[in-house]
């Protein structure tokens, strides 16, 4: 709208939380990868939810991604105690979190809060939780199961999903895209399985699963790493360069 002097005003409709905006996906692109389709048709809807409910409070993203961070960890401590209802419950929490920690970039581009600090801190969290969600099942799982085996396997998990995010941060340095949170969608399709598996009293499944899924995806992230080094040495030999 413009007033009498010229000025660009906003109306009272764009004031108002607006899903589309936020989410900042396009839908037509999902059905060509099943990890967006469910992250959009799933999680984010629920997570639109909380951005709508804050919307018109001072809750900053922050403080979501925080909240977001400590019901993750509360997850995966209900695992580390290794009983069947705690691992019900959860598997809900991180379930929970991984959906509250949808909200913090909803909010943050829905009200034009975004920053490099808000970007690093979700990072910052997301790796603590799925390292400690990883211990804690493989201790928990220890403790149920009765096979100290499980521990060792969970620490493994943990340090091979550690090893997945960096190289896939490396690859894509070596692409030179600087763009964050491109991991989401993966993470939203994990944390379902640790949700559904956990409902199921499963855990030995799901760090069998787990431990096949971290190396296969470290194996490809890796092949793409030295295949980048590759192209890049062939290019500059064929540009005369050293």
């Amino acid at each position: 709208l413009l007033r009498p002097g010229g000025e660009v005003t906003r109306s009272d409709s764009e004031n108002q939380f607006s899903y589309a905006r936020a989410v900042k996906i396009n839908r037509k692109d999902a059905g060509k990868n099943l990890l967006k389709y469910i992250d959009i048709f799933v999680n984010r809807p629920l997570a639109a939810l909380i951005v709508r409910a804050v919307y018109h409070t001072r809750i900053t993203p922050n403080q979501i991604t925080c909240f977001s961070g400590f019901i993750g960890l509360t997850a995966a401590f209900l695992f580390y105690l290794g009983k069947p209802e705690y691992f019900l419950m959860g598997g809900i929490l991180a379930q929970l979190s991984s959906i509250i920690d949808g909200a913090d970039g909803m909010l943050a581009r829905a009200k034009n809060l975004g920053s490099t600090y808000g970007a690093m801190l979700d990072l910052f969290f997301d790796r603590i939780v799925d390292v400690s969600t990883a211990i804690g099942i493989g201790i928990g799982a220890a403790k149920y199961y009765n096979d100290p085996e499980y521990a060792y396997l969970g620490l493994l998990c943990g340090t091979l999903l550690l090893f997945q995010i960096n190289t896939f941060y490396l690859n894509r340095t070596l692409q030179k895209k600087e763009k964050t949170g491109e991991t989401g969608e993966m993470r939203a399709v994990q944390i379902w399985g640790i949700c559904l598996l956990s409902i199921f009293n499963r855990l030995d499944l799901l760090i069998y699963t787990a431990l096949v899924f971290t190396v296969v995806v470290n194996i490809v992230h890796a092949f793409h790493f030295f295949r980048l080094g590759w192209k890049e040495k062939t290019d500059q030999s064929e540009t005369g360069q050293h």
